[in-house]
């Protein structure tokens, strides 16, 4: 089940000609998937300050199909791909109306604050995520 938001391509994200500056889609890319995690139930301020646990991303690839313009509303649509025992692969689609801007796909993995090492999902979180997989057979047990 896809998780999907609107997001305005606003001024200060973009170059002195209009176009969308890259590293600023990557700003708003974490804001989405961060805002994912909290209407699972799972506030990030939440998770790192009490349950001491971070998200970092381990890989990412960004396809640009397009450049995004100030004042575009872009849709992102976030999948998730694969759920591993510390690890989550998502997948990112920004369109601008029939526009595709661009795509990504991410690894995510769960890490103490306490260790700075991955650990395992939390029983809580981890059936929170299973809901949403695109495809049933992408849970394991892998990282």
């Amino acid at each position: 089940m896809a998780y999907t938001t609107t997001r305005r391509l606003n001024f200060g994200d973009c170059d002195p000609s209009g176009i969308a500056y890259f590293p600023s889609y990557l700003h708003i890319m974490v804001g989405v998937y961060e805002e994912f995690f909290e209407s699972l139930g799972f506030a990030w301020p939440e998770m790192i300050n009490e349950r001491k646990l971070g998200f970092p991303t381990v890989t990412l690839d960004l396809t640009f199909t397009n450049p995004g313009f100030h004042g575009d509303r872009m849709d992102f649509t976030l999948k998730l791909a694969r759920l591993g025992n510390s690890s989550l692969d998502l997948e990112h689609e920004v369109r601008a109306g029939d526009r595709l801007l661009w795509t990504a796909r991410q690894r995510l993995v769960l890490t103490s604050h306490e260790t700075t090492k991955a650990c395992p999902w939390p029983d809580d979180l981890r059936a929170a995520l299973t809901q949403h997989l695109e495809n049933e057979d992408a849970h394991d047990s892998a990282a």
